[in-house]
């Protein structure tokens, strides 16, 4: 089992990012993903999460309105649109998958799998 998550970098505020986490070893459409991040001396807080089959969201209210989660299970991969980044945003981001979490349990822990951060760095 191994979740990738990939796609983070350096922007300036106001940039955009798309985070993508792909999963091998298991049947993605059957787990909810996370987007967790972590920055320097804060704890890990759940940025989004989305159900098994696409079908709700969670978003919380510092992203609201300028991230979108999507996922292709055909592909194994989940994705994170981050737009209007601000400096607030640059942390370390994990995806995490929880088995057949709706997306109420989806934001709390309890995840099965975690993949490796990917550093994301926003610069005013």
């Amino acid at each position: 089992v191994q979740l990738q998550a990939w796609g983070g970098g350096l922007t300036q505020a106001g940039g955009s990012l798309t985070l993508s986490c792909t999963v091998s070893g298991f049947t993605l459409n059957r787990y909810a993903i996370g987007w967790f991040r972590q920055a320097p001396g804060k704890e890990r807080e759940v940025v989004s999460c989305v159900t098994g089959s696409g079908a709700s969201t969670y978003y919380s209210d510092s992203v609201k309105g300028r991230f979108a989660i999507s996922r292709d299970n055909a592909k194994n991969t989940v994705y994170l649109q981050m737009n209007s980044l601000k400096p607030e945003d640059t942390a370390v981001y994990y995806c995490a998958a929880r088995y057949r979490a709706t997306v109420s349990a989806a934001r709390e822990s309890g995840y099965n799998y975690w993949g490796q951060g990917t550093q994301v760095t926003v610069s005013s």
